[in-house]
């Protein structure tokens, strides 16, 4: 069954549909949840408010449906939906810092990095979930999701210049704890 398929049954409030919908995007979802909550039992509950929100928005979802990339469309519609759900989250719960394991599967790595890299790699991606949660929440939107620090400002309901602040801070310390690992691998060096 094609994704046109599967979203002309959705907007026609099949069950089969939303189930093959959910099913087919459920892991993608939970993915980008992760880069903003890091429990589990929170993030699930998550995802599952934003597939609410995707079926009943999905009339407002337009393409074409001869498209080749619907696919690419959907998802991005998709993210955006999930990324705006975590936030709402996380502003309901005052930002309070998530606690817990997140596989560092939900994050893009490159397999042709050396053992060095994808060490060092795994390592950053432990310091960027130990920033404090207003710094990495804004770090996710406008590194990893690619938001502008006005859409940013809109969505955390925060001012743009507090935006720009906290990406600044919030490379500063990736950039602390870079400078720190380096010294230590020097020492192991010598």
């Amino acid at each position: 069954m094609s994704l046109h398929e599967i979203l002309e049954g959705c907007m026609q409030n099949n069950i089969r549909d939303h189930k093959h919908l959910y099913e087919k995007y459920y892991g993608y979802s939970l993915k980008i949840i992760f880069r903003y909550i890091y429990r589990y039992d929170k993030a699930t509950d998550v995802v599952n408010d934003g597939f609410v929100k995707v079926f009943s928005k999905l009339n407002q979802f337009h393409y074409e449906s001869s498209s080749q990339n619907l696919e690419m469309i959907f998802m991005g519609w998709l993210k955006t939906i999930m990324i705006h759900t975590a936030i709402d989250r996380l502003r309901k719960d005052n930002f309070l810092p998530e606690i817990g394991m997140t596989n560092e599967e939900i994050w893009i790595e490159d397999k042709s990095q050396s053992a060095d890299q994808a060490l060092l790699y795994k390592e950053l991606i432990n310091e960027i979930k130990k920033l404090p949660p207003g710094y990495r929440v804004v770090f996710n939107m406008y590194v990893v999701d690619g938001f502008t620090h006005q859409e940013i400002a809109n969505q955390l309901k925060i001012a743009v210049g507090t935006s720009k602040s906290n990406l600044s801070k919030a490379k500063a310390l990736l950039r602390s704890y870079i400078k720190r690992n380096e010294l230590q691998i020097q020492v192991w060096n010598t």
